[in-house]
Order: C-alpha cells, then sequence, then structure tokens
C-alpha cells in the first residue's frame, strides 16, 4: 500500500459545544499523536491525555483513541482526539497536530482514503453525504440502506449475472479448440434480459431518489379563504403565513420546508386563484400556476362548508391530491360522494390521512421500507449506458453477428456497471471463464 502523509481535521462543525473532534489518518498518526503528548495509544481504548504546545504548556485535556489499520474508517493508522468544544482550543489543538507532521485534510479526502483503501464502494462513500444531509426519516433510511450496500449489492447481482453471459460469449471466441458448445442464442438473449430488466428496476428509483434528496416540491393551491396558509400553518407547525378572511392576503408565494411522511416536502403556499382586477393579484396568481405546473406535488385545498368553487389548474404529471378543509362545520351536499381528504387546519383533523396519502403516492414499496434504495444522478447515467450497450448486444445475438461483436458490447456495459461501484474490472470475465469450463487441462 502507498504510504501518503498524515491528514488532519476538525470532523464537528463550526461553532461552540460539548466535544470538538480532530480526526488523524496515515501511517504516521501514532507518531504525530506522540509527538504532541508524550504518550503512546493502546488500539480501541479511549485514553485521557494532556495535548501541549512546543513549550510544554496544556492546550487541552483530551480524549483520545487509536485505530490501528487497517481495522479503521480509512483502513489506514487513525486517531479520534475529543476536545473541549470550544472554537478556539480546537483551532489550537488542530495547530499542534500540524506543527507535529500532519498536513490539512483535503474536503472529502478521509472517506476517499477509505474508498482507495477497500473499506467502501462508491455508492457507499456518497451515501456518507446523503446520511449527513438527509431531512426527512425516508431519505436517512434510504441513505443508510446504501451505506450499507443495498445499491452496491443489486448491482453486484446484475454484474455476477452478465459476467457469466460475456464468458460463454468469451469462451467460444477464445477457445474453440476445446470444442465448448456454448449457450444457445435463447440462453444468451434470456441472460442479457434478466440483466436489463435489474437495472430497470433499479432505474425506476431515480425519480424517488430525487424526491427523497432534495424534497417533494408541493404547491397548495385553491380559491381565496379555502385555509391554503392555514394549512401551510399547521403543516410547519407555526404562524408562517398570514390567515385572513380577507380575499387576496397572500399575493405571493411562501416557501417552507417540513418533514411529513417521512417525506421532506417543499412547501409553497400561493395566491388565491380566482377573477381579478388588481394587476398585484393577477401576477400572483400566475406565479400560483406556474408553482402548480412545476410541483411534484399539488395540494389542492376546498372549502368543504361551500359549493365546490374549484380553480382550472395545469395538467402535469404531478400527484394530485383534493382536500376539503373546514370539515368540523357542516359540509355542503354537492360534495358528497367526492373522493377527497377531508380535513380540518383548525383542529387537526385529518393531518394523519395526508401524510399517509403523501407517503403512499411517492414511495411505492412501504412494506419494504427496511430495504429502501434510490439511485442518484451519477448512478442514473451509468445504467442508462449499461442498458443501451446490453440492447446492442442483444441485437447482435438476434441477428447472429459475429460474437466479438457481442462482447465489445458486453465488457462496454461492464465497464458502466463497474463506475457505480468505482470497481471496474472485467478481468473477472476470464476467472469465470476457467472456473466455469475448465480449460486448464
Amino acid at each position: 500500500m502507498e504510504i501518503r502523509e498524515t491528514i488532519a481535521a476538525i470532523a464537528t462543525p463550526p461553532g461552540t459545544g460539548a466535544i470538538g473532534v480532530i480526526r488523524m489518518s496515515g501511517a504516521t498518526a501514532g507518531a504525530v499523536f506522540q509527538a504532541c503528548t508524550g504518550r503512546e495509544l493502546k488500539p480501541r481504548r479511549a485514553t485521557l491525555v494532556q495535548v501541549k504546545d512546543a513549550a510544554g504548556l496544556v492546550l487541552d485535556d483530551v480524549v483520545a483513541t487509536r485505530f490501528a489499520a487497517p481495522a479503521s474508517y480509512t483502513g489506514e493508522e487513525v486517531v479520534e482526539l475529543s476536545c473541549h468544544g470550544g472554537m478556539l482550543v480546537v483551532r489550537r489543538v488542530l495547530e499542534r497536530l500540524l506543527e507535529c507532521g500532519a498536513r490539512p485534510a483535503e474536503p472529502g479526502e478521509f472517506s476517499r482514503r477509505a474508498f482507495e483503501n477497500g473499506k467502501m464502494d462508491l455508492t457507499q462513500a456518497e451515501a456518507v453525504m446523503d446520511v449527513i444531509s438527509a431531512g426527512s426519516d425516508l431519505a436517512l433510511r434510504a441513505a443508510h440502506n446504501q451505506l450499507h450496500g443495498a445499491i452496491s449489492s443489486r448491482v453486484a447481482a446484475a454484474v455476477d449475472r452478465l459476467i457469466s453471459v460475456a464468458a460463454h460469449v468469451e469462451a467460444y471466441i477464445d477457445f474453440p479448440e476445446e470444442d465448448i458448445a456454448p449457450d444457445t442464442t435463447h440462453q444468451l438473449v434470456e441472460g442479457v434480459d434478466e440483466v436489463m430488466a435489474q437495472l430497470r428496476a433499479l432505474l425506476a428509483t431515480a425519480d424517488e431518489g430525487r424526491l427523497l434528496r432534495e424534497g417533494v416540491r408541493t404547491a397548495i393551491v385553491g380559491p381565496p379563504n379555502v385555509g391554503k396558509s392555514s394549512l401551510l400553518n399547521a403543516l410547519v407547525g407555526y404562524e408562517r403565513a398570514i390567515v385572513s378572511e380577507t380575499a387576496g392576503t397572500t399575493r405571493d408565494t411562501i416557501e417552507e420546508s417540513v418533514s411529513l411522511g417521512g417525506l421532506r416536502l417543499r412547501l409553497i403556499d400561493t395566491a388565491g386563484l380566482h377573477e381579478s382586477a388588481d394587476s398585484i393579484e393577477r401576477a400572483g396568481m400566475e406565479r400560483s400556476r406556474r408553482a402548480g405546473a412545476e410541483a411534484d406535488l399539488v395540494l389542492e385545498v376546498a372549502d368543504a362548508s361551500a359549493a365546490p368553487a374549484r380553480p382550472e389548474l395545469p395538467q402535469t404529471g404531478a400527484v394530485h391530491l383534493l382536500l376539503l378543509n373546514k370539515c368540523d362545520l357542516p359540509e355542503h351536499p354537492a360534495w358528497a360522494g367526492v373522493k377527497a381528504i377531508r380535513l380540518s387546519c383548525h383542529s387537526g383533523t385529518g393531518l394523519e390521512a395526508l401524510s399517509s396519502a403523501i407517503t403512499e403516492s411517492f414511495v411505492h414499496d412501504t412494506a419494504e421500507l427496511d430495504s429502501l434504495s434510490a439511485i442518484n444522478t451519477r448512478h442514473r447515467y451509468a445504467l442508462q449506458q449499461a442498458l443501451e450497450y446490453l440492447s446492442a448486444a442483444k441485437e447482435n445475438l438476434l441477428a447472429g453477428s459475429s460474437p466479438e461483436f457481442t462482447d465489445v458490447e458486453l465488457r462496454a456495459a461492464l465497464d458502466a456497471l463497474g463506475s457505480i461501484s468505482g470497481r471496474v474490472d472485467t478481468e473477472d470475465i476470464l476467472t469465470r471463464v476457467f472456473a466455469t469450463f475448465c480449460l486448464g487441462k
């Protein structure tokens, strides 16, 4: 393994707290620590020590833990120091470590070293940031599943099946003298179809992944005085928007984020949609229609106690839920039999039903939430590339083309899939050839 410089960085966010953590990684991490403390550390044992400056003055009393290579986050020698959480003391301790031989870590360098040392693949490295930035319970669950290999294992299963197909093709190309009968065209096509189905299933989680990471853009629309702003306030838990019986109180869009039903909703309260001669009000309504057209979820609010007066909304692919507000009042007969979520923003009745409806609309595998995983944009591009190569390989097989052409497409598909985890090694095909066909006789 390449011996690289020892790196150090503050692992906790800026600010004052009870504890500030500094992490070091590298072959000389133990030596750097000893230089500024005069102490050696036993692996995986928290030890109270004093960090001293060059003149021997105590900078702080810290709890230090050493993780011996390769049993550490990065696969290298790692030392973690838990200092008192003041900004000055943490900075002084870090500066002392740098004086004793460490260098400042680059952004993401600890996780990069973990990847390069085989402690995680690229999907798991990406999941580290997803865990940190998760804005909802489902986003956090998906990130944890990815961190523990949910996406990697699904890609690995597809790669394993594809290597078997490629091995048959390459055996036929490279070892015709061994008289190895290749699979029939039907069997090879069946194998390619199986892999394509696995990739399409994974690709289908792309939109779900975007919503989990970025949040569901949610437009609250409807005519004036039906309770749109009241709904926003009820969901966020405080009076974010002004509520008034005066029509046109909300003239511009108001945005707020909230976690509901395990998802993060980016709520947009909009101006009431109705006929108006007021130019400012009309401009607000235009923004309302635009918000509805760009939304992932449209919550159309209506007054259950009044006759229906539903505005004309743009037809999009967004999930559309009709909410009948003010259900604590007698319901107007015209709403009888209308499928809607009945709620009262005043009393909170129906908010749980709304939460469940939103979750069911965006998370289609609610029975398997423990295995929830969702790909990101980079994964999506690689999967699309792999599917294109596999489609070409299938066409070559069906057309009876030379197996060399099929092999080129299969290897390109393997390279695309390998880029997802960062492990691109199509020499596995050769290993499978010998293991499967016993060609070394």
